[in-house]
């Protein structure tokens, strides 16, 4: 029989009742419709009903040309968890390099993900694990991740690698990371590796929430130090609150940022360093029009990059400690940054210093900012002895 090009869920064995594991009938699905789809070069979608699907002990092995379409937020629900099997990671999907082989001649393409939730909640690895994420995919071409809710996973909610002309939007991860103290890989919300495609990567980012995750709201890492830096990826109108660090970007070249808030972070609002797994930092960099606002630490903390980098138009305001601080991390790129410049901002009611600079510049420009009403932490006066 002909694969069908849309395959419901239900008439192929998966219950969605909470109890039943539905990954068997899952997986048998995925297979089916992507050998078909090898075979025909018809992409296939299967349509998951409301209900709640156990996924248990092992994840799906993801195929080219399968899409997963849910009936919205909070009616699919993918419930993760690894009771059988306490040492294994359990995401929805996945393929990777070191599991399968993942490449650029070996890729994911042609695949949607939309409407549904993630819940991570039933997966606890004995060690922390970095591939317990919700969604493990690598190498994905011409990719759509839609309308997704992640939460509460042991490592990074949305934790795909190299992805090449692919939307992710409307994607809210939260309470991620639950097994990462904050210093361990991984561990965002949403957690990109870049460079897998060579030096351009087209990759847009759009309307997506991060909140309450263990590191990263989210991040862009370089996953090898050899690989050049890619340009191409955007990341516009999101939210990340409650993170260690909002938006970080550890190893792309030109990364935008546009129209995003980024309140009450941890240790940094938007981060550029040498924090990542191979120590680069991003370069070529614009941050314009965000509001970066009552983060617990800096609202803007840069170092480890040869530059150049620029903040234009936002608003760094009430954060913990400096609004912008330049400073170099041990172990990242210790030479001085190139062309930085500070354009047009709104730097005002910062703890310490509206911008303080610890590392050495070549060419900066710091130009029309409105800096005020900084330096208001301060001790108590003191009287006696004793």
């Amino acid at each position: 029989m002909t694969a069908p090009l849309t395959a419901d869920a239900h008439e192929y064995g998966l219950a969605g009742d909470g109890t039943a594991d539905d990954r068997p009938a899952l997986q048998e699905l995925v297979d089916v419709l992507g050998d078909a789809t090898a075979e025909d070069g018809r992409p296939r979608t299967v349509r998951v009903p409301a209900g709640r699907y156990v996924i248990r002990n092992e994840p799906v092995l993801w195929r080219s040309g399968v899409s997963l379409i849910g009936a919205g937020r909070g009616a699919t629900c993918f419930a993760l968890s690894n009771p059988g099997a306490p040492a294994l990671p359990v995401p929805l999907a996945w393929f990777t390099t070191a599991q399968h082989g993942a490449g650029p001649d070996r890729h994911i393409a042609d695949v949607t993900f939309a409407h549904f939730e993630i819940d991570g909640l039933g997966v606890a690895t004995e060690e922390y694990e970095v591939l317990a994420k919700g969604l493990g995919l690598q190498y994905v071409l011409r990719g759509r991740f839609s309308d997704l809710y992640v939460h509460d996973t042991a490592a990074t909610g949305f934790g795909c690698d190299f992805l090449q002309d692919t939307v992710v939007e409307g994607v809210l991860a939260e309470r991620c990371g639950r097994q990462d103290p904050g210093e361990e890989m991984g561990g965002a919300g949403i957690g990109i590796g870049v460079g897998g495609w060579g030096p351009v990567e087209r990759l847009a980012v759009t309307d997506c929430t991060a909140r309450g995750n263990g590191t990263n709201g989210i991040f862009l890492e370089l996953q090898q130090d050899d690989w050049v830096p890619p340009r191409g990826i955007r990341i516009t109108a999101c939210h990340t609150e409650d993170n260690r660090y909002g938006i970080s970007d550890w190893g792309a070249d030109g990364l935008l940022v546009t129209g995003c808030s980024m309140l009450g972070n941890h240790v940094a609002g938007f981060d550029v360093s040498a924090q990542g797994t191979t120590s680069v930092g991003g370069r070529g960099g614009l941050v314009t029009g965000c509001v970066i606002d009552g983060n617990a630490g800096d609202g803007i903390a840069l170092g480890n990059t040869p530059g150049p980098y620029g903040f234009h138009g936002n608003r760094v305001s009430n954060n913990g400690r400096y609004g912008y601080w330049e400073h170099n991390l041990a172990g990242g790129d210790q030479e001085p940054a190139t062309d930085i410049v500070l354009e047009s901002n709104d730097i005002h009611d910062n703890a310490l210093d509206g911008v303080r600079v610890d590392a050495p510049l070549h060419e900066p420009a710091i130009v029309g900012n409105r800096i005020r009403g900084n330096g208001r932490r301060a001790a108590p006066r003191t009287a006696g002895g004793g």
